[in-house]
């Protein structure tokens, strides 16, 4: 591929994407661009689609003959022609029935999204590969991005299957597997010393040098389109019914922002109704910034100071869509809780040992977060639950070593 120009090709996808919308000041802007955080307010930009024109081709039954691929919702993509479109066959995922792991915990409608089988071993793959893809169509010369590890891994991999140099800013004290990853992906890495903000800063400053275009988590607006098809998938996966509860390890908080803006498209071209998931955000009790602002009422989640977590994915102490995140929990009457590394890993062991899966610390946590609601009585033992096991827990085989 070239990497000089934009693709020229007449060939196009069904997408309807119509504009490009802030989530916070509601301020309009043509999709037809690069861009990052809106202008005006410095918040997430999000994707906007003509969902009327939408309907009349993603249906149900159109959906049975299309690639078992997240492109299969091509209408509520952002990717305009289709040679723009990279793809390593990401998404639909198994959603696993727990059967044995639902009896031993008293809950037997539980089952598990695992996003592990996605290329590169993890969600990330799902969001990267349409922000890459749109990028790559909209002219994008390099790419940067901050990762405390497996949104780097999915990163370099769309880079370099799209034929763009990729710049990954990690922190000095990830696991070696994220930086070979990497490296043998043919990215650059460039370690930090700090957390994954201070991973942003150094992206951010390479951003204003060398012209890279930043991919950060919700700086720029369509990683969460990718991730919003977990919610697609579930509904199509549960016969275009939802489950009562939703259990999501939340670091930036992309996945559950896609998703409940998923619902909300997939209800207005009525493949839906009204009904929704409780939602629930899982992060540890080393790095919980969005568990204190739940619980304090805040609108906005102060960063958390020296976080610490075992599962990378989750040390995350400031998120640019915090708001988004806690808007989702609030309307749907979900809940945040966070649980303590070593809880994560046991839970790791009862998951895999029960269903065969071996979940990141991440997925764990869902685990874990769910047993303490069923003691709580926060959920029922006669509700349906899906939990996501977000990566593999092969890239994190030193923990139980």
């Amino acid at each position: 591929m070239q990497t000089s120009s934009i693709p020229t090709s007449s060939t196009l996808t069904s997408s309807t994407l119509t504009h490009l919308e802030c989530g916070r000041c509601g301020q309009r802007y043509p999709a037809g661009q690069l861009m990052n955080l809106c202008p005006a307010c410095g918040k997430p930009l999000l994707a906007r689609y003509d969902l009327e024109t939408a309907k009349r081709t993603l249906t149900p039954a159109a959906l049975r003959d299309r690639p078992a691929t997240l492109w299969r919702y091509a209408e509520v993509l952002p990717v305009q022609r289709a040679e723009a479109v990279i793809s390593l066959g990401e998404g639909w995922t198994p959603l696993v029935k727990a059967e044995r792991l639902g009896r031993t915990i008293g809950c037997p409608h539980t089952w598990i999204k695992d996003e592990a089988l996605n290329p590169t071993g993890s969600f990330k793959a799902r969001g990267l590969c349409v922000a890459v893809s749109r990028a790559y169509e909209l002219g994008a010369r390099e790419l940067a991005v901050p990762s405390a590890g497996n949104a780097a891994g999915a990163m370099s991999a769309y880079a370099a299957a799209a034929g763009l140099p990729a710049h990954v800013f990690m922190p000095a004290d990830v696991p070696m597997m994220f930086r070979i990853e990497c490296a043998e992906l043919g990215a650059s890495v460039t370690l930090v010393d700090g957390l994954i903000t201070d991973c942003g800063v150094k992206v951010r400053q390479g951003v204003q040098q060398h012209g890279w275009f930043d991919v950060s988590t919700l700086r720029e607006p369509y990683r969460v389109e990718g991730k919003k098809t977990m919610g697609y998938e579930l509904a199509e996966q549960m016969g275009w019914t939802l489950p009562d509860v939703i259990i999501y390890p939340t670091g930036g908080g992309t996945g559950l922002v896609g998703m409940w803006k998923a619902f909300a498209e997939m209800e207005a071209m009525g493949l839906i109704g009204p009904q929704r998931p409780r939602m629930v955000s899982v992060q540890s009790t080393g790095c919980a910034p969005m568990v204190r602002a739940f619980d304090q009422g805040d609108e906005f989640a102060e960063p958390w100071q020296g976080a610490k977590t075992v599962a990378d994915g989750l040390r995350v102490p400031a998120a640019v869509g915090d708001f988004l995140i806690l808007q989702a929990l609030r309307q749907s009457r979900g809940t945040a809780l966070a649980v303590p590394d070593q809880e994560m890993l046991d839970h790791a062991r009862t998951m895999g040992s029960l269903t065969g899966i071996f979940p990141a610390p991440e997925g764990a946590a869902c685990l874990a977060a769910q047993i303490r609601l069923l003691r709580a009585g926060w959920i029922r033992p006669d509700e349906t639950v899906v939990l996501f096991n977000t990566g593999s827990g092969l890239k994190y085989a030193h923990l139980w070593a």
